[in-house]
């Protein structure tokens, strides 16, 4: 008598209990009310303070040198031709992936504020990625995402990254994990295909030419050229990798190559490249460095 009792007292403890479970799981999956937590980089949160000194320095210098190029490029006529307009596009490009990253970073490292809403995480990923990636193959990740179901609600990054994410979900991934390393399979590995057959076109110009000087010239552009890429897809590639394969590699470190492939090419980009081209390296110096009137 008093197991059936047990049972049947049992049987309402699990019907009551359940309810509330899944209601909890549609708030989780409901992303207008979804809020995030960044923890910032895992295993160094004592250190955000020192952290944010050199992470603001590359910030600032972005957005100072960008910007430099920016404006003369506009107010400067003769840098309306293709070269520089060129220019100007990767500089609007690191600008935008700089200020999606921004505003989040210094509330979490100077606030310690890491929460953010699950539409505006969606929104920093697709901006932060969109623009080195390409906004029409970035556009599908926010909208996979949209369909998870989350049991997490810390996210182990300085930003909302998209494995980040992807992890911290309970039910089916495996889209989310075939279409990002598409991605990063599919940009880096076409890029590098064009860039090897440009470069082969190069050497074999350079074969033919029977000037030293343009030899020299051709080969010095080049270099700058193969140190961008470097610096470029090396990061990437290491960090989309990282999250699928390096578990044995610690989260912080994981999470500052996230943040240094980011960053890093955003800040030598104009450096490289602004270098090269001499007349506006010289105007930007010229601009950066004129005193007070």
């Amino acid at each position: 008598m008093r197991e059936r009792k047990y049972d049947s007292v049992q049987k309402q403890m699990i019907y009551f209990v359940q309810p509330p479970t899944v209601s909890v799981m549609l708030i989780f999956n409901h992303s207008s009310i979804l809020k995030f937590t960044l923890m910032g980089i895992s295993g160094l949160e004592s250190q955000h303070l020192w952290l944010f000194i050199p992470f603001s320095s590359m910030f600032l210098a972005v957005l100072i040198v960008n910007g430099a190029i920016l404006f003369l490029v506009a107010t400067e006529p003769t840098f309306h031709i293709p070269m520089y307009l060129l220019l100007a596009l990767l500089m609007v490009a690191d600008l935008i992936s700089t200020l999606a990253l921004l505003p989040k970073f210094l509330c979490l490292f100077w606030f310690n504020d890491g929460d953010i809403a699950a539409n505006a995480c969606f929104t920093q990923m697709f901006f932060t990625h969109g623009t080195s990636v390409g906004v029409i193959l970035i556009l599908p990740m926010p909208l996979l995402l949209q369909r998870l179901t989350f049991c997490h609600m810390v996210i182990p990054h300085t930003y909302c990254d998209h494995m980040a994410l992807v992890k911290m979900a309970c039910d089916h991934t495996r889209p989310n994990h075939i279409y990002g390393l598409f991605v990063i399979l599919l940009v880096v590995g076409l890029d590098l295909l064009l860039i090897g057959f440009s470069y082969g076109f190069i050497l074999q110009a350079l074969v033919c030419l029977n000037s030293q000087d343009a030899t020299y010239k051709a080969l010095n552009t080049c270099s700058a050229h193969l140190f961008v890429i470097l610096v470029t897809y090396v990061p990437a590639l290491f960090s989309s990798l990282m999250h699928r394969i390096g578990h044995n590699i610690p989260p912080h470190a994981r999470v500052l190559l996230a943040n240094l492939y980011l960053l890093l090419p955003s800040v030598l980009n104009p450096i490289i490249y602004g270098r090269k081209m001499k007349e506006i390296w010289h105007k930007v110096t010229k601009c950066l460095c004129r005193g007070p009137a």
